[in-house]
């Protein structure tokens, strides 16, 4: 019975609904409810560092209901994103307009990005292909090559993009990370190939199909919805992409391999993700918060994550650090004492 409580996942789309079809501040329902519900809840609520017996892990391993759950995510973050660009079109108030459009960007973060990012690390092609399906919804289809080979291999260093430094603000991590790892996906894929001798430049280059398609993308959502509906795509998209940023930064906020002599690190472990094991986040995230665990075996499906006692814990779950993230002085407050550097 301990699947179930994944099923809380519909909570976004429900509430996401309920944004669409209701009017004024009802709009802003899914904001409410993940950025100040949950946030509060899990503030009071214990954490549950629980790992899954032997037996459990065996059955949880070969269960159809986690894949299936995952596959299901791409029709509904397909049809949201259509049923949202038909909508807003239609939306004149002010106030409607932005409690849809953070609602719709929430999908993005959440489902379309996060989502994404498990079937990315999926060893079947069909499945990495459902994951490159919902990253396009953000436009974040780069995030595959660079995360796989790049931020893997270079977590806790000054060469990731996506790892912050220490008393770095959020504002300027977001511009850091972003641009850094559309770049470095470039460069991977470039030097892929170059190995394999092929020319950077070919539809072999996952990074020119990405481009290929997302243009593609943009002229059907704008032949469909017109230069209004391509608007508020981008705009959506661009939370999402908000939305995965913040979670980067505070995953691996301060923390650093140690680095050799000979100009090496040493080895990812599980003290270079910072860890939560705060109920709601793991869930609604997909374990995503037990990320000491997923960087440490990153190919381990999310059901069967784990919390180790040496991973360095939050205080409270990914909701509620996202919101403590957008005030600086606060964040560093809490999380510079938290810090243990690997020595």
């Amino acid at each position: 019975m301990k699947k179930l409580k994944y099923l809380t996942i519909f909570l976004l789309p429900a509430s996401v609904a309920a944004s669409f079809t209701l009017q004024g501040i009802l709009t802003f329902i899914p904001v409410i409810l993940f950025f100040v519900l949950i946030p509060l809840a899990e503030h009071f609520l214990p954490a549950d560092p629980e790992n899954l017996s032997e037996s459990e892990k065996e059955i949880a391993a070969t269960d159809p209901f986690y894949d299936a759950l995952l596959y299901l995510m791409v029709p509904l973050q397909i049809g949201f994103l259509v049923w949202y660009l038909n909508l807003i079109t239609q939306t004149s108030s002010t106030v409607e307009l932005i409690g849809k459009t953070s609602s719709m960007g929430l999908m993005c973060g959440v489902i379309g990005i996060n989502v994404g990012h498990e079937l990315g690390h999926r060893i079947q092609r069909w499945e990495q292909l459902l994951g490159e399906l919902l990253l396009a919804t953000s436009l974040e289809n780069h995030f595959l090559p660079y995360h796989n080979r790049g931020h893997h291999h270079n977590v806790a260093t000054p060469e990731d993009p996506a790892t912050a430094r220490k008393n770095e603000p959020l504002y300027l991590f977001w511009m850091r990370s972003h641009f850094g790892s559309y770049i470095q996906a470039w460069q991977i894929e470039a030097a892929r190939l170059k190995i394999a001798g092929k020319h950077w430049f070919s539809f072999q280059n996952r990074m020119v199909i990405y481009t290929v398609a997302h243009l593609i993308m943009g002229v059907a959502i704008y032949l469909a919805f017109g230069a209004v509906g391509l608007v508020y795509f981008l705009i959506v998209a661009s939370i999402g992409i908000i939305l995965l940023e913040t979670v980067n930064y505070i995953e691996h906020y301060g923390l650093l391999r140690k680095k050799r002599e000979n100009g090496t690190y040493d080895r990812v472990r599980r003290i270079h993700s910072w860890n939560s094991n705060h109920v709601f986040g793991r869930v609604i995230l997909f374990e995503l918060s037990r990320h000491s665990d997923h960087h440490y075996k990153a190919d381990r499906p999310y059901q069967l994550l784990e919390n180790h006692e040496e991973s360095p814990q939050m205080p409270t779950g990914y909701p509620g650090m996202m919101i403590i993230a957008l005030i600086p002085p606060l964040f560093f407050r809490i999380m510079n004492p938290r810090i243990v550097l690997d020595e």
